[in-house]
């Protein structure tokens, strides 16, 4: 943006500043419509709230708070003052005594994405549901189902049956929405239904530690506990971000998912249940200016490879260690987060194209992704590994040992829930505990561990050894 361009953008967001907070009426001769101010919120907000509903819900919580809450609460960065963004729209546990039972309520909004009544809301305003009530704006109610969930974009999708003239809400175009844009907040903050909000977008791209594909919409519109999961609107009334998080130490500053981010992994859980991403099978970090005058790379730009898994896509496919990827299908790449998110909204068994430098050689390699190793996040109704030992469990990627501060070459796997009155509830195991061992033998991934519960029969029992949070190693016996 040429100078005097960036200038006359300035003295709109001032001058729409200024209408906003009443010093309107101090300059006569300036028209609201020009400033860049919509003259009134008042038909938007007709036309969006009736696609906004409030989701009430109840969870049975068991005792152990404390270790998630250390574990998790203090491994995010200053900016967050070592707190996870999400802890206001969401109490994840009571500190209560061990082994007793509580029944957890929490709030939270959704919006209705079609005639059918899918809903889309947060993952952690559902997560572990044993009801989930919807309010809609004529004060009906519903119990909904879960459709599916995806904890690593905190995105859920759950169904109620919908009546005949259910209002439901048009998707917009994320990418479309410039920084300085006004935009609208609906929701249910404080459990205070229909409450709107407007503000403009501060920021796009913003990485803020709560997951390996942050990529939110920062903006000043007031989002507190209870909005999270309804929708971010243009002034078309077009969805363009799903409200998710806050900065509790901040004021004026609240995130949301972008909804082109969001629209394929609804469709996603709205055909399958889960999400499956692709895989490439290495290890990346981003092209310093060093590195690329190291390697040669013109254009400075692009991502360094500084592993190749074996037996991988990329190992299969001739990726090296020391190559440069600079595009992927044709479309440059920049960064590395940019790259494991373009690879990840991959389909699986896609050929992708790779443009890689090496030894300032230009080449393209064709690399067809595997499904990528994470926890599946389905219904409880699924039958899989979670639900026959009340566990779920996630790999070690780069990414969450960056976020939760482990050492580049830990190993194991980490515990992300148990279920109550389940086998690895009894067994002593809690969110947060590191899985090192299985009777003596590492435990690299999920597949080895996988492939050894399967052989664990009918009352026999297997010792884990597991690293918890501050309180160091530990053996726990697992019987099936």
């Amino acid at each position: 943006m040429n100078p005097l361009k960036r200038f006359s953008k300035s003295i709109s967001v001032l001058l729409a500043s200024l209408m906003l907070t009443g010093f309107g009426a101090f300059l006569p001769w300036v028209d609201a419509s020009q400033a860049g101010v919509p003259e009134s919120f008042t038909e938007l907000s007709k036309k969006v709230s009736p696609g906004v509903v409030n989701i009430r819900t109840v969870k049975t919580i068991k005792g152990g708070g404390r270790v998630f809450r250390h574990f998790f609460g203090d491994r995010f960065g200053d900016q967050f003052g070592g707190k996870n963004p999400f802890e206001d729209f969401f109490n994840l546990f009571p500190e209560n005594d061990q082994g007793r039972e509580f029944k957890q309520r929490s709030l939270g909004s959704g919006f209705i994405i079609d005639a059918e009544g899918y809903i889309v809301t947060n993952n952690h305003v559902i997560d572990n549901a044993d009801e989930i009530i919807v309010r809609l704006s004529d004060e009906k109610e519903f119990d909904a189902e879960l459709v599916g969930r995806d904890s690593n974009t905190d995105i859920a999708l759950i169904k109620i049956k919908a009546p005949r003239d259910i209002a439901f809400l048009k998707m917009g175009d994320s990418d479309a929405l410039d920084v300085g844009s006004w935009v609208l907040a609906v929701g249910s903050p404080f459990g205070l239904e229909q409450t709107v909000t407007a503000g403009i977008v501060s920021a796009k791209g913003r990485v803020i530690g709560s997951g390996p594909y942050d990529d939110f919409i920062q903006t000043d519109a007031s989002i507190n506990p209870g909005n999270s999961g309804g929708p971010l609107v243009n002034m078309d009334g077009e969805v363009v971000g799903i409200n998710t998080a806050i900065v509790s130490s901040g004021q004026g500053i609240g995130f949301a998912i972008p909804i082109n981010l969001a629209q394929g992994i609804i469709a996603q859980l709205k055909t399958q249940g889960e999400v499956t991403r692709g895989w490439l099978g290495v290890s990346i970090q981003d092209l310093s200016s060093e590195l690329a005058e190291y390697y040669r790379i013109s254009e400075k730009k692009g991502v360094l490879v500084t592993e190749v898994f074996k037996d991988d896509p990329a190992d299969k496919a001739g990726i090296q260690a020391g190559d440069v990827i600079v595009a992927i299908d044709g479309k440059p790449v920049s960064t590395s987060r940019e790259l494991s998110a373009t690879i990840a909204n991959l389909p699986v068994g896609h050929a992708a194209k790779l443009s890689v430098v090496r030894k300032e050689e230009r080449k393209t390699i064709e690399v067809k992704l595997a499904k990528r190793a994470e926890t599946a996040s389905r219904p409880a109704r699924s039958q899989d590994q979670s639900d026959d030992w009340g566990l779920a469990v996630t790999e070690l990627t780069p990414e969450i040992k960056q976020q939760f501060g482990f050492e580049k070459n830990e190993t194991g796997i980490l515990v992300t829930g148990v279920s109550g009155n389940s086998p690895a509830e009894k067994a002593g195991l809690q969110r947060g505990d590191l899985i090192k061992e299985m009777d003596h033998e590492p435990v690299p991934d999920i597949k080895t561990f996988t492939a050894r519960m399967d052989k664990i029969q009918k009352d026999q029992s297997m010792s884990l050894l597991i690293q918890r949070p501050r309180e160091g190693f530990k053996v726990v016996t697992l019987t099936r």
